[in-house]
């Protein structure tokens, strides 16, 4: 993740994915059978923004008011939700999705280990994800919120949520949508997770009624956005900036917010996301600065 306006966000995103990185390398496995252990670390390991397990934890310390120790309960979340982003990348990019050869700068899964290990290991990073939430020592000891999370995450990547998304996003292909169908289609497809992503890091530390309401309203503001400037970066960028292919989506025939809209609209549009999410934040009584400054990284980011 580049460099947020705030220096001290920034060092504690530095810091934080050096955490993160450590712990899913000690988590993930590495012996599951016929080299499949090492497909799902390829697909997880060593790349990607991990925007959504920042999230989690930046809800979470906002929340609690404190710094996760490596114990604290927050990581298996955290983690949680990054495995579901990651299956969901692996998918994606098979030729029957979005037939892409590049992600995070390093080929594709399905390009490196074949198409049935892509495909496995997004299943088995799946399942692992609602693995991590609801077998460790701590979900056996608070079943409720274990399980409240696990609902959460399933909402977000199911029928209705991301997987819904991905379905009206290959519908949509070579169609003229209007915005309103737009930003319903990417609500579901990349802000669900998002969303959930913030609602599961104040869930993990106990807050709940009006302090979720309110934070709940800064991840579909910035769920929205971060669509937003994606279609903006996938016009304007090239793809050794961004990781992937750029001019993808253009070349598929998809509509996007820069098709809708234009380049400089758009970014008008994430603009007004941002001031709605921020606006949300500010009727918080705990300390969201590493919430603000995700969001605008979000916005003025470059890749």
């Amino acid at each position: 993740m580049t460099a947020v306006a705030c220096a001290s966000t920034a060092s504690w995103v530095a810091q934080t994915l050096g955490r993160l990185e450590r712990w899913l390398d000690a988590h993930l496995p590495s012996d599951a059978p016929a080299g499949l252990g090492d497909v799902m670390r390829y697909a997880v390991l060593d790349g990607g923004k991990r925007l959504r397990p920042l999230l989690v934890l930046a809800a979470w310390e906002a929340a609690s008011g404190a710094t996760p120790d490596d114990e604290a309960p927050v990581w298996w979340v955290a983690g949680a939700v990054e495995l579901i982003h990651a299956y969901s990348l692996v998918h994606d990019d098979l030729p029957c999705m979005d037939d892409d050869v590049l992600r995070r700068g390093k080929p594709t899964v399905h390009v490196r280990y074949g198409q049935a290990q892509a495909l496995l290991a997004g299943d088995a990073l799946q399942a692992l994800a609602f693995e991590w939430l609801l077998a460790p020592a701590w979900a056996q000891q608070q079943p409720q919120r274990a399980v409240r999370l696990a609902s959460e995450l399933a909402q977000a990547a199911g029928c209705y949520g991301m997987a819904g998304g991905q379905a009206l996003d290959l519908a949509a292909v070579g169609q003229v949508l209007d915005q309103t169908a737009l930003e319903d289609m990417h609500r579901r497809k990349t802000g669900a997770l998002l969303r959930a992503s913030v609602r599961m890091g104040a869930l993990a530390a106990g807050w709940d009624g009006e302090p979720l309401a309110a934070l709940d309203r800064y991840g579909r503001a910035l769920g929205l956005a971060f669509q937003v400037m994606d279609d903006v970066l996938d016009a304007t960028a090239d793809t050794a900036t961004l990781g992937k292919t750029a001019g993808k989506d253009a070349a598929a025939g998809k509509p996007t917010f820069v098709s809708l809209l234009g380049v400089e609209a758009a970014r008008a549009y994430a603009e007004r996301l941002l001031e709605q999410a921020l606006a949300a934040l500010a009727a918080l009584p705990a300390d969201t600065v590493r919430l603000g400054d995700l969001a605008r990284w979000v916005v003025q980011r470059q890749h």
